[in-house]
């Protein structure tokens, strides 16, 4: 556990990092890059993978060091918790991928298969997805897209469209509604 003097150190490092200050940023990552990768290792137990989030949430520290808030706790406590929600959504998104990877195999291995009838039903339900992504706004079709067929988490859709994760959870919450209503009145 750091002592109260580097705690200080890191919180006013943050705020020089946060007013664009680049060499604030190298003391910061020096003292904060260990702590957040054994965080991030602890999570996720792979040290491959936990290195790549943890340079991702260094990344992120970087780019919105702003919207740190000291009156809410230390530098230390947002990067952590930052590095945090970053892994358990690594986990979250894996454990989706592998959910839908067994139901596929699943229904693979299961589902007596006549070609031509499987062909058209699912050209059907491709035409039927598509003109149903076009009756959304830009906004909600691009984070639909974002979301469900590249995999990404809503902060992942939030960081890529440079938008807030409330706008995006937004987008997406209406987006899927708006599908789900037409997908039902098409069927």
């Amino acid at each position: 556990m750091p002592d109260r003097g580097q705690g200080q150190e890191l919180d006013e490092l943050l705020a020089k990092v946060a007013d664009g200050d680049r060499e604030a940023f190298i003391p910061l990552y020096d003292a904060l890059h260990v702590p957040v990768m054994g965080l991030i290792c602890r999570i996720l137990r792979d040290p491959d993978q936990a290195a790549e989030v943890t340079q991702d949430v260094m990344v992120e520290a970087w780019r919105t060091a702003g919207r740190y808030q000291p009156d809410l706790g230390s530098a230390r406590t947002w990067v952590l918790t930052l590095a945090h929600r970053r892994a358990v959504d690594r986990v979250r998104s894996q454990r989706a991928r592998g959910e839908r990877e067994l139901r596929a195999a699943l229904l693979e291995a299961h589902t007596p298969v006549d070609d031509v009838a499987q062909t058209v039903e699912e050209l059907e339900e491709q035409r039927r997805v598509r003109r149903c992504l076009d009756t959304l706004s830009l906004a909600q079709r691009e984070a639909v897209l974002l979301a469900y067929y590249e995999g990404m988490t809503y902060r992942e859709v939030a960081r890529s469209l440079s938008s807030p994760e409330g706008t995006v959870k937004s987008r997406l919450r209406g987006g899927l509604q708006r599908l789900r209503d037409c997908l039902e009145a098409s069927r």
